[in-house]
């Protein structure tokens, strides 16, 4: 398998397929159901991850089911085979805040942040979903644009959403977080997925006090590998605004010690900020695999379980 098809963890395990493929996969149910397939069977975890022993009920087998929850003794009366349900230990109300201000749309490769956005949320919706939590979402820019109300009917919905977003707009992830916070009335996971260019100090005092009002908060840092390595440019270029449309000339070898500076202080900032009041925070690299991601949801997810 080559490497821009999938790459390998340590000790063979299998990781996702790199997001320049998934890219290529036009149906956004498709992809969420390949990265979480996917993910789940490299995992060498427990096959009842976010499952209690609580009975719920019985439906077909189908290829691919783990053996170990056949009922045989449902098979030895009905000669079919039938696999096992169980209810989650808990339910939750799982929402998913996704920025699609106009700085979201800027990638140096196949995949823009806000397509990287979409992805990860296309699977966070689609493994919520199979552990039947209540699933909704919020898009914004400088206000919020599109609300979907946490619901265990709602996976399609959130789906259908995410695969027509475009990216504009400028962004206030501040005043905007204001508003999505507001509306959160009962306890849950609440999932942020932003570029998150805004003042660390003024985005922790939105985000904590969520943890007071009943909400496990996860931040998900998306920044593209060039916003994170400015060597990665040539030896000049134009620089635009996505959000203001303005541009300036940049000699990036020039620039890079001082915006590297500034990257680093800030993600260390929000880092040391988000974590310090109990908030989930990763920094995730948009050329790579979504595993990082997904793993990073579903520790926090068995924390609220325990």
């Amino acid at each position: 398998m080559t490497r821009n098809v999938a790459e390998r963890r340590a000790g063979g395990a299998p990781r996702f397929i790199d997001p320049t493929v998934l890219a290529r996969i036009d149906n956004l149910e498709l992809l969420a159901r390949t990265v979480v397939d996917g993910f789940v069977a490299g995992l060498h975890r427990s096959p009842h991850l976010g499952l209690s022993l609580d009975f719920a009920e019985h439906r077909a087998y189908m290829p691919g089911d783990d053996i170990r929850m056949i009922d045989w003794s449902l098979f030895a009366r009905s000669d079919r085979f039938y696999v096992k349900q169980f209810e989650a230990e808990t339910n939750a109300n799982v929402v998913i805040a996704l920025d699609v201000s106009a700085s979201m749309g800027f990638g140096t490769g196949t995949v823009t942040k806000l397509d990287y956005g979409r992805f990860l949320a296309a699977a966070l919706a689609f493994l919520s979903g199979r552990q039947r939590d209540r699933i909704g979402m919020v898009t914004f820019d400088s206000q919020p644009r599109q609300t979907i109300p946490p619901s265990v009917r709602h996976v399609d919905r959130v789906l259908h959403t995410l695969d027509g977003l475009e990216p504009d707009g400028e962004g206030d992830l501040v005043s905007s977080l204001v508003r999505v916070g507001d509306g959160l009335k009962r306890r849950g996971i609440f999932v942020l997925i932003s570029d998150l260019y805004a003042d660390p100090q003024r985005l922790s005092e939105v985000l904590v006090p969520l943890r007071f009002r009943g909400q496990d908060v996860i931040v998900f840092h998306l920044l593209d590998e060039v916003e994170l390595d400015l060597s990665l440019l040539g030896e000049s270029a134009m620089f635009r605004d996505s959000e203001t449309g303005e541009t300036i000339p940049v000699v990036p070898a020039q620039a890079r010690e001082e915006y590297t500076d500034r990257i680093q202080n800030h993600v260390s900032e929000l880092e040391r900020k988000l974590t310090g009041g109990r908030v989930d925070y990763a920094l995730l690299d948009t050329s790579k695999p979504l595993d990082y991601g997904l793993f990073r949801y579903l520790s926090m997810r068995e924390a609220v379980k325990r």
